[in-house]
């Protein structure tokens, strides 16, 4: 059988495919920003209590399937890890 997460009142096993896409499919996601952006966005997902099951990295997007606690909305996760990502990206690398 299965193995559930829980809470007080539910058991759950929730996992949503997510692919973000970059302005333009611009090919900026390579060298540097590749090595670190996997960490950082495990990291921002912990934040909001979620974990990112698996990813991949392409050129132009990310694909990840992400574990989302039934009490949070998938879309503000989703916004929230986009949104840190991005600053994160621009105070590290800047212009690039």
């Amino acid at each position: 059988m299965k193995d559930y997460d829980s809470l007080s009142h539910t058991r759950w096993d929730c996992k949503y495919h997510v692919v973000f896409i970059p302005k333009r499919r611009k090919k900026v996601i390579f060298g540097a920003l590749r090595k670190h952006l996997g960490e950082m966005l495990h990291e921002l997902a912990s934040h909001k209590e979620s974990k990112i099951v698996e990813g991949h990295l392409m050129p132009d997007h990310i694909h990840m399937c992400i574990s989302i606690l039934p009490k949070y909305a998938v879309s503000n996760v989703v916004g929230y890890i986009k949104g840190k990502s991005a600053i994160q990206i621009a105070r590290r690398f800047g212009s690039r």
